[in-house]
């Protein structure tokens, strides 16, 4: 090995109060990491027969996004996660770890990352950053891990999903044109009153959003990762700040072909920030009316630009029919 590969090994625990089997099912759900850990962007499942398991990641560090490949064996019985993975920026040197979930007993669990990683570069001061820099990159993992498991009495009522959708009888290009060009929003949403957007890379967009946002009508900024796939005619995105009600939110958008047009969905998963609810709704709003007020506040939004994407692709292809 040459003295610009060095592997490092790592070891770090946490102590989680929650139950084994919640943070045990955490880890083995990884499509749903997006939604429940804050750096994680998107997970795609490519594979799984109940115990091995490839994926396609994007998440985010420092305002880059970056893509992986994970191969990953679970084992429920021992509540172990063993994976491998792969920068697609850094083909051939992956990194190896496994996760361990141990009971301390029923409400308490000792939660362990080991991990194996080549850094690459000069020896010396670059080496020491780099290991330091991935040190600092498995802290957080644990922390985030953590902080979502303590919270798992609460996150049926935290969490909710849903999607609206309209159909065209338009072609699907001009539909996904519009949802793909943020920029131009601001003078076509309503909602919008600026957007700007960086795409570094093709279908790579770091989207920064002026909206209208509820309650009062005020403008806030949404900052937000969106990765676009054309040849699926699909959007899907992670917002990486939100409004003060929203802990997190994720979600898609489609395009479904059918026998006469396209039906075009917008979906979304959402986290509420349970101590923002009687500051923002007012003392005394329970997290039911909570979650209906971010449905239909949501819900309004999507409507808005779904209507408005259907306008433009019947408009510019002269089509005239929406329903």
């Amino acid at each position: 090995m040459s003295s610009s590969q060095r592997v490092h090994a790592s070891e770090r625990t946490a102590e989680v109060a929650a139950p084994a089997g919640v943070v045990y099912g955490l880890l083995a759900d990884a499509v749903r990491w997006p939604l429940l850990l804050p750096s994680s962007v998107h997970v795609e499942r490519m594979d799984f027969d109940g115990t091995h398991e490839r994926l396609r990641l994007w998440d985010v560090a420092d305002d880059r996004v970056r893509s992986f490949h994970m191969r990953r064996i679970l084992n429920p019985h021992t509540r172990t996660v063993a994976f491998e993975l792969e920068d697609t920026f850094r083909p051939g040197v992956p990194t190896t770890g496994r996760w361990t979930v141990e009971a301390r007993d029923d409400t308490e669990t000792l939660l362990t990352l080991s991990q194996e990683r080549t850094l690459e570069g000069l020896p010396g001061n670059a080496g020491a950053r780099g290991r330091r820099e991935w040190e600092e990159e498995t802290e957080a993992q644990l922390a985030q891990v953590k902080n979502i498991a303590e919270r798992w009495e609460r996150l049926d009522e935290l969490l909710l999903s849903f999607e609206d959708s309209v159909h065209v009888a338009g072609p699907a290009e001009l539909v996904y044109d519009f949802l793909y060009r943020i920029e131009d929003w601001a003078q076509l949403v309503p909602h919008v009153d600026a957007a700007r957007v960086i795409e570094d890379v093709p279908g790579v967009q770091v989207a920064a959003m002026d909206t209208f946002a509820e309650p009062g009508g005020l403008s806030v900024t949404t900052r937000t990762v969106r990765l676009c796939f054309p040849a699926a005619a699909r959007i899907v995105y992670k917002e990486l700040a939100s409004p003060e009600l929203v802990a997190a939110h994720s979600g898609e958008w489609s395009l479904e072909p059918d026998e006469d047009g396209v039906r075009v969905v917008c979906a979304r998963q959402v986290m509420l920030r349970e101590e923002a609810v009687e500051p923002v709704l007012g003392g005394g709003t329970e997290l039911a009316e909570a979650r209906r007020y971010v449905r239909e506040w949501l819900g309004r939004a999507s409507a808005e630009t779904l209507r408005l994407a259907t306008w433009h692709a019947l408009n510019s292809s002269g089509v005239r029919r929406l329903r």
